[in-house]
């Protein structure tokens, strides 16, 4: 690190015209040299804008070994980042390569997967190896992977370029449970995260379970570790989504309770086993129900978890009704926090009620739901609606939402 070296006399006086024209590295502390002197860090790429009064004595010095300040103690991986690619650069360093930088990735063990529109500047490219290398030593990885855009081929196979490292296998921590996969070939959604806590919640202890769309594994295998599944039936088509399932299965001692079906589940010859199907399907798994209803046990019935995106509207702002002083002090009225309180359907995200096209499309599915099972069966059955779970925000005015519909056959 290049360094002005002065008596310790002039080392503050120095220091303020440094500081004024933005001249110190702030990554370094001044350190003491032999002799009385004092080293204050210079920015490498501001030397040349260097002018001090000549009655200051200095002489400039390279420090092999410099302190880090207390600040950079504290940085953050993203302002680390960003120090580090303007030292990298000098001169070249600009706004539009700063607008280039990502703030936030996602982690995978040693693997930092950077989103699709990072780096995307032409000057990126001339840096070659030495600026991925940065950017691992700079987030603490040792891997580097870029994301492009989701293929369009049904199985939703992610374009991922692999920029630092050989391979592509990681391994990803979540509730509790190890999943492994090939970042080139996988993709992990983190936004489901609700969701897989709900179905690691649910009371499904000596059950089978039939997952229709089991991808990695993100619900077969809660239904398996947290659940209580005494086994699970997981359909998927894609082969590097099955590598990845039977690994993750294996990695946590569940492979003995778990049949994976590869291919098509609209093909599945599975008949009169479940007492519950996942369809985590979306934006709609309305093409595996008949599926769902002739693995559903036929003597029992069992519970339907339907994903689908849903068209929501804006929700029109609620009138402002007065509360009178009476009301103001009842406990049946207000919180703690004074404010009204309101009761909260069932489903739905946290102080949200039921939106009508929630229940319009619930319904709606169930209907439909019970009507292919009396034609599967001939026989009637019964559907009833148990919960609404608004997971996530799709896309605007779409929200993805998993509708749990238990359906028994009719007493005779």
């Amino acid at each position: 690190v290049p360094a002005l070296a002065t008596e310790r006399r002039f080392a503050q006086r120095l220091r303020e015209c440094l500081e004024a024209e933005q001249l110190l590295d702030g990554r370094y502390q001044l350190q003491q040299l032999p002799g009385g002197r004092v080293a204050l860090p210079m920015l490498e790429e501001k030397l040349s804008q260097l002018c001090l009064p000549p009655e200051m004595p200095c002489e400039l010095v390279q420090i092999q070994d410099p302190v880090p300040s207390r600040a950079s103690r504290r940085r953050t991986p993203a302002q680390k980042l960003r120090e580090e690619l303007r030292q990298l650069l000098g001169r070249s360093w600009s706004e539009e390569l700063e607008r280039d930088v990502p703030h936030a990735w996602q982690r995978h063990g040693d693997l930092v997967l950077l989103s699709e529109d990072s780096f995307k500047a032409a000057l990126w490219e001339r840096l070659g190896p030495v600026l991925w290398e940065t950017v691992a030593s700079a987030l603490g990885a040792r891997r580097v992977a870029r994301r492009g855009r989701v293929m369009p081929d049904g199985m939703r196979t992610p374009s991922v370029t692999l920029l630092l490292g050989q391979d592509g296998w990681v391994e990803h921590v979540d509730n509790g449970i190890r999943y492994t996969f090939d970042v080139t070939k996988c993709m992990f959604s983190p936004g489901n995260i609700t969701e897989k806590l709900r179905v690691a919640s649910l009371p499904c202890s000596g059950e089978v379970v039939v997952d229709l769309y089991a991808g990695i594994g993100y619900f077969t295998l809660p239904f398996l570790v947290h659940a209580g599944a005494a086994f699970v039936h997981a359909c998927e088509w894609n082969i590097h989504a099955v590598e990845a399932l039977r690994r993750t299965l294996v990695l946590n001692g569940v492979q003995d309770r778990c049949h994976i079906h590869p291919g098509d589940s609209r093909q599945l010859e599975l008949r009169d086993v479940a007492d519950r199907v996942n369809l985590g399907l979306i934006p709609s798994s309305e093409e595996g129900w008949p599926v769902a209803c002739c693995v559903l046990r036929k003597d029992t019935g069992g519970v339907l978890h339907i994903h689908h995106n849903v068209e929501t509207p804006p929700a029109p702002a609620p009138p402002q009704t007065p509360v009178l002083p009476a009301e103001q002090g009842s406990p049946e009225a207000a919180g703690s926090d004074g404010e009204t309180q309101h009761p909260v359907e069932n489903g739905g995200m946290l102080g949200a009620g039921i939106r009508p096209e929630w229940q319009r499309w619930a319904e709606a599915t169930a209907t439909r739901i019970r009507e292919l099972l009396a034609e599967l069966h001939g026989r009637p059955w019964s559907t009833s609606v148990l919960h609404i779970e608004a997971v996530k925000s799709y896309a605007p005015h779409v929200q993805h939402l998993v509708l749990d519909l238990e359906c028994r056959p009719a007493l005779p």
